[in-house]
């Protein structure tokens, strides 16, 4: 059977997360290209929480959900759908397919189930339900009643059955009935008299009918379920909606992307110092290819001006840590030296940093300063952090800065800047011609290189060899009165 697009109708997607983790990268990424689809359509992008697994469905995991969206500039349409309200519409079109021949009450035991299994494997052959019990007599079925057996709900799935649907991503697909290993559950174990708790493609298919859902956008992985909810469409009377299937996420060894791989949830990007533009960003990439002249380095509104499925790939996409950092790092660049403050900010207070009341540190220019020096080698909003790390607190001298300090002239040096800065005004600010004067006096005064001495006050002041410019550095760390401190530690 060949199933109709419903192009013609308005545009309605829907993101429909499980609460039993947290936002996936994999979730994100399809409820990205739904968000851009329908922002690009003039359509609804509608959210519905799939929360029927009560035993590992967690608010928590809900909160996390909605938050990690939100962050990501993915609003949706409407309040979210809770699928676990909802189920008295689910059994009733379970009740539906029964009275019409398309469902049927199953009998078999778990151990025959697993029994027929094992017959399969001894003799290599793939995993299926045998059909049994479609066509029990009604003496039969009261004979298990009697018996005090449970029954489970399956859909009928003819073996002649053939499946077929234009996909926006993936062309003309066609499966055949007889590789949708037989009957499918669509109710557990329950009475006879009762219908159990209904399963994932029945209720798939009933919310995405009542909420009128237009396309379905999502993994690859659910390509077989595809086949087994157009059969159920067609069952209830129902027109279906149009099917998209993205390419998987994988690591760079090509398999699906998964826990193993480390960081996979949109909450731990977020904690690593990625910005929510830059992996917005990212994930549109992964497996979609901008226009040409578009670049890699996109908002959210500018891809959604240009999206379409013509340019999603079919290969899965490869998960690349360098792009990804290269972009996060752009983002960071182009933020003014404010706007990255009130990034820092709530990082920085985690450590008690810039919060001293009537302290330099807590001085909003002084931050803005800071943020002037260190925001151009960040690639991580956490890079923010160590970076300013030497500015909030007095860092532990490196063995390199140790062996500086001991050469010949180096403290003498030191000895004689100190004395300069001394003699300063404690609320005097320090400019970078004088600053420069006061180094070429102390070199003079040591009989040592400008070199020297400029390589052995950051050795004082950041405990290293290495850092931002020294000049930059020094004049900060004077208006907090912290080179004083630093200087006279090191004599």
């Amino acid at each position: 059977m060949k199933f109709a697009s419903a192009a013609g109708s308005a545009v309605r997607v829907r993101l429909a997360p499980s609460p039993t983790g947290t936002l996936h990268i994999g979730t994100a990424r399809t409820a990205m290209f739904n968000w851009l689809f329908a922002r690009r359509q003039g359509g609804q992008f509608l959210l519905r929480i799939e929360d029927t697994d009560s035993a590992r469905s967690k608010p928590e995991y809900t909160a996390n959900i909605l938050e990690g969206l939100q962050w990501l500039g993915l609003d949706w349409d409407g309040e979210p759908v809770i699928q676990s309200e909802r189920i008295g519409e689910h059994r009733a079109a379970i009740q539906q397919l029964l009275d019409s021949g398309h469902a049927y009450r199953c009998f078999a035991s778990e151990a025959e189930l697993t029994a027929m299994r094992e017959q399969q494997a001894a003799h290599k052959q793939a995993p299926r339900y045998d059909n049994r019990h479609r066509d029990l007599s009604a003496e039969q079925q009261q004979a298990y009643i009697a018996e005090g057996r449970q029954a489970t709900i399956r859909f009928r799935i003819a073996d002649a059955a053939s499946i077929t649907w234009s996909d926006l991503v993936r062309g003309e697909m066609a499966w055949k009935g007889s590789d949708l290993g037989g009957d499918m559950v669509i109710a557990r174990r329950a009475p006879a008299d009762q219908i159990g708790d209904p399963l994932y493609n029945l209720v798939v298919v009933v919310d995405d009918i009542s909420m009128a859902i237009s396309h379905v956008i999502r993994g690859e992985d659910h390509i077989a379920n595809t086949a087994k909810q157009l059969l159920l469409y067609q069952a209830l009377a129902a027109e279906p909606p149009v099917f998209a299937h993205t390419p998987l996420i994988l690591n760079q060894e090509g398999k699906k992307l998964s826990k193993r791989d480390g960081v996979t949830s949109v909450s731990e990007f977020r904690a690593m110092g990625y910005t929510a533009e830059a992996l917005a960003n990212y994930m549109t990439l992964l497996g979609w290819s901008p226009p040409e002249g578009m670049g890699e380095r996109f908002s959210l509104a500018e891809a959604a001006a240009v999206f379409d499925f013509e340019r999603v790939n079919r290969a899965g996409a490869r998960f690349d840590w360098e792009k990804l950092n290269w972009l996060n790092g752009q983002v960071l660049h182009g933020l003014g030296p404010e706007s990255l403050r009130q990034q820092l900010l709530p990082l920085w207070a985690e450590h008690g940093w810039g919060t001293e009341p009537g302290s330099a540190w807590a001085d909003p220019a002084w931050q803005i300063d800071l943020c002037s020096l260190i925001g151009p080698s960040l690639t991580l909003l956490a890079d923010g952090v160590e970076q300013a790390r030497p500015f909030f607190t007095t860092p532990e001298l490196e063995q390199a800065a140790e062996t500086q300090l001991a050469n010949d002239g180096a403290r003498a040096a030191l000895e004689a800047l100190l004395e300069s800065l001394l003699k300063l005004l404690p609320e005097a600010p320090l400019e970078a011609d004088q600053a420069q004067a006061l180094l070429l006096e102390a070199a003079m005064a040591a009989g040592v290189k400008k070199g020297v001495i400029m390589k052995t006050l950051r050795a004082a002041l950041l405990g290293s060899l290495q850092g931002p410019d020294l000049l930059t550095t020094w004049l900060l760390l004077h208006r907090s009165g912290a080179d004083r401190v630093r200087i006279s530690r090191c004599l």
